[in-house]
């Protein structure tokens, strides 16, 4: 059951629901530009979660996604195509009004994070470990996607020190690096823009491979609590743009 739901978290189906609004057609998904971008941005589910809700709203004055997490997991995602070489920075902005008190990344049944930007990259594969080689293929199986090679995240965590890169209890191609900790910045916008190759290379120990995907996620199945968020637009800067 552990490896299977570590699996769910790695891929998943997307789909509209009914009443459900058209992210991709959204103020905010318009201005969250990503480079070589073959497709629009989709509300990824997961195998036995309840779903995460998004809806566009303005907040002070910003083009936003508001989610609400009520003991669920949901993302939305873009998959893209960048080469190694042409890796730039991501720049991105997040508000959140109260942290999971329960909340700890570092620890499998309380791996919850009121923010979450995802970057996922391919690699070799025939790196995997036996654990990571078997989620794999599980992945292929429940989603039809293989799991990417690596995935980084950055987060808002509860507990852990600002800077902290911690691996996911799941699995070792999970890293994450903490940029917020703790209840000093809440309510507040934050916005951010970060070296990908450099962030990669820290957190992984070796070079990246080619960027897939991006995502932002609002999670609480694991806590069964319930998580507020507002994210600005997701944009990908261009090495040539630095």
């Amino acid at each position: 059951m552990a490896v299977a739901a570590a699996a769910a978290l790695l891929a998943g189906c997307a789909s509209l629901s009914p009443g459900e609004e058209d992210v991709a057609s959204t103020p905010w998904a318009q201005h969250s530009r990503a480079v070589q971008s073959p497709t629009g941005w989709v509300h990824q589910r997961f195998p036995g979660k309840q779903a995460t809700e998004f809806h566009y709203a303005r907040k002070d004055g910003r083009d936003a996604m508001a989610v609400l997490a009520n003991a669920s997991a949901s993302m939305l995602r873009r998959n893209v195509h960048v080469e190694p070489a042409e890796l730039g920075r991501v720049r991105f902005s997040w508000m959140v009004p109260e942290l999971i008190a329960q909340a700890d990344i570092g620890r499998r049944e309380a791996d919850d994070s009121p923010v979450r930007i995802i970057l996922a990259f391919e690699g070799d594969r025939s790196r995997f470990s036996p654990k990571d080689a078997l989620l794999n293929e599980l992945a292929r199986t429940i989603t039809g996607e293989e799991m990417p090679y690596a995935t980084l995240m950055y987060v808002w965590c509860t507990k852990r020190e600002p800077g902290s890169v911690v691996k996911s209890p799941r699995t070792d191609r999970i890293r994450k690096i903490v940029l917020e900790s703790g209840t000093g910045h809440l309510n507040r916008w934050l916005d951010y823009e970060r070296d990908i190759r450099a962030d990669f290379e820290r957190a992984f120990g070796e070079a990246p491979g080619a960027l897939v995907s991006i995502g932002v996620m609002t999670d609480s199945d694991n806590t069964r609590s319930t998580a507020r968020a507002w994210y600005g637009p997701v944009r990908l800067v261009p090495v040539a743009s630095r």
